[in-house]
């Protein structure tokens, strides 16, 4: 019964994204969303309170892109070359489907929101998969131990997300995908063992 309620959660948001990148949010209807993703007004209204509340998915949009790229990493590779792969990745996903306004809206609502902020969301895949590579990095000798791997995670978050929000603060002028490929590894290597 949860995953199908997950799935139908999943459905939801994936076609509202597609169809906030594709028309923009505020073009976009709840019925629009509800016929995309072949679910009910009723499971809409179940998880979501309005067209707003799902500003705070795009996080749980960045996961689902997380679960592919899981699946795709190569754990005989060195393990900051892993995490270098999954900022590329995710942040080409984000250039390319993502509308920039509902980025920066996503950052404002996590800003001045009250009680959940899904960027910070502890049980995220991301925050999942970031410890697991971590720690990887630390049993092998590719990432200091001088830090533990909750701080080399929140490092890495601050890094994202400080890259994110200077892409949204100069309106996408550059690619965000190449800046953080350049940024990262500079990063990155001070994690290094």
């Amino acid at each position: 019964m949860k995953k199908s309620a997950n799935q139908t959660k999943s459905k939801i948001v994936s076609a509202a994204w597609q169809l906030f990148y594709e028309q923009g949010f505020e073009n976009t209807t709840v019925d629009e969303i509800i016929r995309l993703s072949g679910t009910s007004k009723g499971s809409f209204y179940h998880y979501f309170e309005s067209k707003d509340s799902l500003i705070g998915s795009l996080a749980y949009l960045f996961d689902e892109k997380y679960v592919e790229l899981e699946r795709q990493l190569d754990y005989s590779k060195n393990t900051v070359d892993n995490m270098i792969h999954l900022t590329r990745e995710l942040f080409m996903m984000i250039e390319n489907t993502i509308d920039i306004e509902l980025l920066s809206r996503l950052y404002a609502q996590q800003l001045s929101k009250r009680g959940e902020k899904e960027l910070l969301d502890q049980s995220r895949l991301y925050y999942r998969l970031l410890k697991k590579l971590a720690q990887l990095g630390q049993e092998r000798g590719e990432i200091t131990r001088s830090k533990s791997v909750a701080e080399i995670v929140r490092l890495y978050a601050i890094a994202e997300r400080a890259l994110l929000y200077d892409w949204c603060l100069h309106g996408g002028e550059y690619s965000l995908t190449e800046y953080a490929g350049a940024t990262m590894p500079l990063f990155l290597n001070g994690l290094k063992a």
